[in-house]
C-alpha cells in the first residue's frame, strides 16, 4: 500500500493492539476501504483499548500456602509479604527480607516471577499494577516437596490477596491537549472539555483571530475528539496531545472496569 504521510501506526505493548491515528473518521474510513477493495483484507476495528493501570494506596500483608498432592512428588510452598505504596511513577520494587532460610535462595526468583505476574494481569480491573512494593519476610518450604512452580503460584497468588486488601484504584492517563481555533469557539470549546472532565490550564492568542487553549483531559474522554471539535469550530480547529501523567479514575469508572472485568472472568 502506498505510503501516507498523514497515517501513523503504532503498535503499544500496554495494549497489544495496532493503533492507526488519522486525519478523522473520513480519513480511517477510507484506509479500511482501500485494504478491504484493493488488498481483499480484512480488517476488525474497535476503538483503541486506554491504557488503565492499578495501584494500591495503603499497606497490607497477605499469605499463601500453595500445597498440592498427587500420587507422587507434591508441590508445597508458603509465601507472608507485604505491600506498600510508592510515590506516582514509581514503578515496582521487589524486596527480599526472609531471614533464617523459611524460603530457600533459590526459590526466591520463583517467588518474584509470581509476584510479577500477578501485577501484570492486574487484580480489580485486569490492568497492570504499578507504584508500589512488594517485601517478602517470611514463608515455609518442604524438604521434599517444595518446587519453583509451588513458589510462583504461592507468590501470585498472596500478592493478589495482599492487593485487595490494600485499597486499590484504578488510574487513567491523562493527555496535556492543546487546541487551535478561531477566537469565537473559545467559549464552546472550554464548556466541551469541563463535559469531559477536563481543566483548562491556559489560552493563549498566537494570532489575530485565533485562539490555543491548553487543557488535561483524560485520555478515555478524548476517543471522537476530532469530530467534536470540527463541530465547534465548522472545521477550523485543530489540536496535539500527549500523555501528561496519571491518576486515579472517579468511583464510578473504578466500579464499572471492574465490573467488566469480573464479567470477563465469569464467563
Amino acid at each position: 500500500m502506498a505510503e501516507d504521510p498523514c497515517l501513523k501506526i503504532d503498535r503499544p505493548a500496554s495494549t497489544h493492539e495496532t493503533v492507526v491515528y488519522g486525519l478523522g473518521e473520513l480519513h480511517l474510513r477510507l484506509l479500511l476501504d482501500r485494504l478491504q477493495q484493493g488488498y481483499k483484507f480484512e480488517v476488525e476495528t474497535q476503538p483503541p483499548r486506554i491504557a488503565y493501570r492499578e495501584t494500591i494506596s495503603q499497606n497490607a500483608a497477605a499469605q499463601y500456602r500453595h500445597k498440592k498432592q498427587s500420587g507422587g512428588a507434591g508441590q508445597f510452598g508458603e509465601v507472608h509479604l507485604r505491600v506498600e505504596p510508592l510515590p506516582r511513577g514509581a514503578g515496582f520494587e521487589f524486596v527480599d527480607q526472609v531471614k533464617g532460610g523459611a524460603i530457600p535462595g533459590q526459590f526466591m526468583p520463583a517467588v518474584e516471577k509470581g509476584v510479577r505476574e500477578a501485577l501484570a494481569e492486574g487484580v480489580i480491573a485486569g490492568y497492570p499494577v504499578q507504584d508500589l512494593r512488594v517485601i517478602v519476610h517470611d514463608g515455609k518450604h518442604h524438604a521434599v516437596d517444595s518446587k519453583e512452580v509451588a513458589f510462583v503460584t504461592a507468590g501470585k497468588k498472596a500478592t493478589q490477596a495482599a492487593i485487595r486488601e490494600a485499597a486499590p484504584t484504578v488510574l487513567e492517563p491523562v493527555a496535556r491537549l492543546t487546541i487551535t481555533a478561531p477566537d469565537g469557539s473559545t467559549g464552546a470549546i472550554t464548556g466541551d472539555l469541563a463535559a469531559r472532565r477536563g481543566l483548562v490550564s491556559g489560552t493563549d492568542s498566537p494570532r489575530p483571530g485565533q485562539v490555543a487553549i491548553t487543557a488535561q483531559v483524560p485520555m478515555a474522554e478524548l476517543m471522537d475528539y476530532q469530530s467534536r471539535l470540527n463541530a465547534l469550530t465548522a472545521g477550523q480547529g485543530a489540536y496535539t496531545l500527549a500523555l501528561s501523567h496519571y491518576e486515579a479514575v472517579p468511583p464510578q469508572v473504578q466500579q464499572q472496569l471492574a465490573g467488566q472485568y469480573k464479567a470477563k472472568e465469569d464467563e
